[in-house]
């Protein structure tokens, strides 16, 4: 049974992990020479971000893809009481967007190398299939 477990694990997409501290972001991406991925976002209001989350954000092609060569943020920004976020985190976040997003845009995803210099914006939903997406952050690493 442990053998059957494990080789299911091998064999399992990598799970991206979402960081809510852009600082912690940009150190991880100076130790790893990675590109940072931010998406502002608000998850509980916005039905452009929602879907960008569900069908290219939380696809397996994106996930196993970022989890091996991106350092990924989210600025969420939720209206709903019950989506309410922690003071500490409200404060990163907003922060974050009057460094990148001064203009409050949703959903509005960056790609910014280790240095903090945006590579690349994708202002609303960007009208591609995943495996498209990751194209256009391959070739902009390639750059």
């Amino acid at each position: 049974m442990k053998s059957l477990l494990l080789i299911l694990f091998y064999f399992l997409p990598a799970s991206a992990i979402w960081l809510g501290n852009f600082n912690e972001a940009e150190k991880q991406a100076a130790e790893s020479h990675r590109l940072i991925l931010v998406n502002f976002s608000g998850t509980d209001w916005c039905g452009p971000c929602i879907r960008l989350r569900k069908e290219i954000l939380e696809s397996p092609a994106f996930e196993t893809y970022a989890a091996a060569h991106l350092i990924l943020v989210r600025a969420d920004f939720p209206r709903q009481k019950k989506n309410k976020l922690a003071a500490e985190q409200v404060k990163l976040n907003e922060a974050l967007a009057e460094r990148y997003n001064p203009d409050g845009k949703f959903p509005y995803t960056l790609l910014i190398d280790e240095k903090g210099k945006v590579v690349k914006a994708w202002d609303g939903y960007p009208n591609v299939t995943p495996e498209k997406f990751i194209q256009e952050i391959i070739d902009l690493n390639a750059k």
